[in-house]
Order: structure tokens, then C-alpha cells, then sequence
């Protein structure tokens, strides 16, 4: 039935809101347990996404399944079994992390007290939060306030964890710290981190997707997705006013500043021309080889790609 029974298996999953955008378009995708990096810029379609999966809005088309679970026709079983962080989470500011870290396991059913309280100690101890336990939220960092979102969507154990555009916002010390927190949670449930950060999912997915205006672009292992564009990607130094011309003879993959100058990524099987040298790839040259339609077509395999440019 599916390639992983413990994980998630997406099927031509469709949604158009009522103003006409189309936000998912025959979506499908097979997720293993451990981390899963969904890659796209913002408006990509990757919040509708999530939101579907964590059963708080309907697809117009398609099926879902965590393991056996039908998730569109038995929200509750799902719900059971999820833990959700948004991209934008409230908390009450006068409220310690441990009260309630306290009232949302109530909520979610453990109701025995003496296992309510080793429950959400080793949770606030997990996230790196138990010296802040009595500490009000509301004076909580951006790092803090992320790392008890997670503490609650911990609750219960989850076999499906979300994390919407989790690192948003946050300085690098903080950054590292909740990624090294991601890390340790993939091993036994399917965690989906969703983010417009390629460093993200560099650091931390053995799988991912990269999606684009609704569909998927990519599916793959990273390191095997750069594997593929090596030999293909070059570089070159230009000024800014040259950079019209060469995207007009080359299929410009990306363009940034450096040092005064433009540092140009392009993608060819052969060398571009003069001026130009080969540079191994990385994850962001995917990303962008991805977006700019130069690279693997969706479900095909990544040995035996012919990009036609």
C-alpha cells in the first residue's frame, strides 16, 4: 500500500481558495519516519500543506494516510497522534512555562497528576527550558517561546511532529540551538520542517521536497540531489550592470553580492565560456537549480536525468 508504514504517504492532494489561488496543485509525496525538509519560498504552498496534514482545513482532492490512519476522514485518530507548531503560535504572557506546559497536557488528556508532572519536567528539561520553568512567557525570547511550542507539540508522544517556518526570526545562537533540538526528535516519528531556509534542511533532513507555487518541484535524499548536479554548476564574477546579458545567454541559476561585485551561479552541462569555473555544488544550488526549472523533474530518477535547457 505504501512505501513506509510507519510514515506518510500524500496523494494528489488540491486546494484552491475561495479568492482563485491555487495553492496546492496534485501534490504527492511519500514521507519516512525521521526529518523531512519541505523547501520552498514564502507562498509556495507549504503552510496550506501543513495545515492540511494537521487536519485544520479540508483539501479539495486526494488522500492522506500516517500509517494505516485515514487523516481526512478520522481527524481524531490523527489529532491523537500529532503535534503541531505554527508558524505563529500565541501563549498567555502571564503564565509560567511550566503552568502551562501544566494545562495544555490536561488538555491533551493526561490527567493523572503525579504523571502530568514527570511529564512536562522532562519535556521543559528536553527542551532546555527547565531552569526557565517559573519564568512568565511572556518575557521569553524568540528561541524560548519556539522551544515551548515544541515542548507542547511533544505532548502525547507524537508519531506525526510539524514544525511550520520554525528558525524565522531567530539570532544564529538561538537558530543552532533549536535545530540541535530538532535534531533529537526524528528517530522515531515523521517530522516535517517547513521552511523557505535551505540551511534548515541542509543541516538536519535526510529527505526532502522542494514546492513551488503548488507543486512539487523535487523529491529526494539532499546529498544525493547535489550528487547529481555535480559538474553542472559554475561560477563566475561580473558587475551588476552585466547581469542582464548573462542571463539572456545562460541559464542563471543564482546572483549575489560579494565584495562589490556579483558572484554568478549557472547551470550547464558543459562550461559556460571564458571566465567561468566549475564549483562543487551545495543544497542551495538545488533549491534554485529547482526554481528555476533547470533541474530533476519530479519523481524521476536522479540517475537518469536529461534536463533539456
Amino acid at each position: 500500500m505504501e512505501k513506509h508504514p510507519s510514515g506518510l504517504r500524500i496523494r494528489n492532494v488540491s486546494k484552491k481558495y475561495a479568492n482563485g489561488v491555487q495553492a496546492l496543485r496534485n501534490v504527492s509525496l511519500d514521507i519516512p519516519p525521521g526529518m523531512y525538509g519541505l523547501l520552498g519560498p514564502n507562498g509556495a504552498g507549504k503552510s496550506t500543506l501543513m495545515r492540511t496534514l494537521a487536519t485544520l482545513q479540508e483539501p479539495d482532492a486526494g488522500s492522506i494516510y500516517l500509517g494505516h490512519i485515514d487523516v481526512l476522514n478520522h481527524k481524531e485518530a490523527v489529532r491523537q497522534t500529532l503535534g503541531y507548531l505554527p508558524q505563529e503560535f500565541g501563549v498567555y504572557p502571564k503564565a509560567s512555562a511550566q503552568e502551562l506546559l501544566d494545562y495544555f497536557a490536561i488538555l491533551k488528556g493526561v490527567t493523572d497528576r503525579a504523571v502530568r508532572q514527570a511529564t512536562t519536567e522532562a519535556l521543559l528539561r528536553q527542551t532546555n527550558l527547565w531552569d526557565k520553568r517559573k519564568q512568565k512567557l511572556g518575557g521569553f525570547s524568540g528561541g524560548m517561546r519556539q522551544r515551548f511550542g515544541v515542548a507542547v507539540a511533544l505532548l502525547g508522544n507524537p508519531r506525526l511532529l510539524i514544525v511550520d517556518e520554525p528558525t524565522a526570526g531567530l539570532d544564529p545562537v538561538e537558530r543552532v540551538r533549536f535545530l540541535n533540538l530538532l535534531s533529537e526528535l526524528g528517530e522515531n516519528s515523521v517530522v516535517i520542517l517547513s521552511t523557505h531556509i535551505v540551511a534548515d534542511v541542509a543541516e538536519l533532513c535526510t529527505h526532502m521536497a522542494i514546492i513551488n507555487q503548488g507543486q512539487i518541484l523535487l523529491e529526494a535524499q539532499p546529498l544525493e540531489a547535489v550528487a547529481a548536479l555535480r559538474g553542472r554548476i559554475w561560477r563566475t564574477l561580473t558587475d551588476k550592470h552585466a547581469l542582464p546579458a548573462l542571463e539572456q545567454a545562460h541559464q542563471v541559476v543564482s546572483a549575489k553580492l560579494l565584495s562589490g561585485r556579483t558572484l554568478v551561479h549557472v547551470y550547464s552541462p558543459d562550461r559556460p565560456g571564458p571566465g567561468f569555473e566549475a564549483v562543487e555544488p551545495d543544497l542551495e544550488d538545488v533549491y534554485f537549480s529547482s526554481l528555476a526549472g533547470c533541474f530533476v523533474p519530479v519523481n524521476q530518477p536522479l540517475q537518469a536525468v536529461s534536463v533539456a535547457l
